[in-house]
């Protein structure tokens, strides 16, 4: 086991190429507030700003960021698991610098992998062609624990809510039983959908507030994405808004955010790297119990 472990620093040393990675997963406490859509558009950003990006996507065929761009995803990541295909043809390329893993299969298997299985997992990931800076999650809401686990270990969780009343109790719900299930004591809130920024501005105090008061969590605000239908007319496309009409306000949100992200891990201290990021996610993916956290 000790030369595993070793094997698996080295390799995920590879990835990185000695940088520092920043992992952000998003989530959402229920279907409809364009989370998807938010990470998409989110890793071209980004991606447009220098960084080699990988969207690892929790969602089955039909609602998967890989339908987003147009493209069709043939495999997942189970398949380089189970030693199906090499990693190379699972990632989808949609642009330079952006890489999307589809993962809906694997992700919900990750508590069920053998010791052999986990170090084909590392060994691929550390196989990667270009090293990765950014690793955005695109979390279902349906994993078999509640909450991807990726959620529970990434250096962010970003919840992503909209305007409309049930989003918000939903949010707040799902925040308060990883908080208490999980320890998890620090989340970001984007609010996606709203018609001014006033408007997503009081609708985090409010949440903030009463996570706080009531000693839930700390909410920082991430940022707002306006009701856009250049937003809707991309997507139609199979096109990021930022392509379609990068003088969107939609667009403008999105490359603010992409911008900030880049100082979220160095103003919250946390320099965890890969190797603890990909060891943690494999460890706590062995020890939640399956729907504790609907309990």
């Amino acid at each position: 086991m000790a030369d595993f472990r070793l094997d698996q620093a080295a390799g995920l040393r590879r990835l990185l190429g000695g940088s520092s990675l920043q992992v952000v997963t998003f989530v959402a406490g229920c279907e409809g507030v364009g989370r998807s859509v938010a990470v998409a558009n989110l890793g071209v950003a980004l991606a447009r700003l220098g960084k080699e990006v990988l969207i690892i996507d929790e969602h089955h065929t039909g609602d998967d960021i890989a339908g987003f761009f147009g493209l069709s995803a043939r495999f997942d990541l189970l398949n380089v698991v189970q030693q199906e295909k090499p990693l190379s043809q699972v990632v989808l390329r949609p642009m330079h610098g952006l890489g999307v893993l589809p993962a809906a299969h694997a992700a919900r298997k990750l508590g069920r992998l053998s010791v052999q299985q986990q170090k084909v997992l590392l060994e691929a990931i550390g196989g990667l062609e270009k090293p990765v800076d950014v690793i955005l999650v695109d979390a279902s809401i349906q994993h078999p624990q509640g909450i991807s686990p990726f959620g529970l270990v990434s250096q962010e969780t970003v919840v992503v809510l909209s305007s409309n009343g049930a989003a918000i109790t939903e949010a707040y719900a799902l925040i308060k039983k990883v908080s208490k299930l999980f320890a998890r004591r620090h989340f970001r809130i984007l609010v996606n959908k709203v018609r001014a920024q006033d408007d997503a501005r009081s609708i985090f105090d409010n949440i903030a507030h009463v996570a706080a008061q009531r000693g839930v969590a700390t909410l920082d605000y991430a940022g707002a994405i306006p009701l856009d239908e250049a937003i809707r007319q991309a997507a139609q496309l199979g096109r990021s808004v930022l392509t379609h009409a990068p003088e969107a306000p939609s667009a403008a949100a999105f490359r603010d955010l992409a911008s900030d992200i880049q100082y979220w891990q160095q103003s919250q201290g946390e320099q965890g790297g890969v190797e603890y990021f990909m060891q943690q996610l494999l460890h706590l993916s062995q020890r939640i119990t399956p729907n504790a956290i609907r309990a």
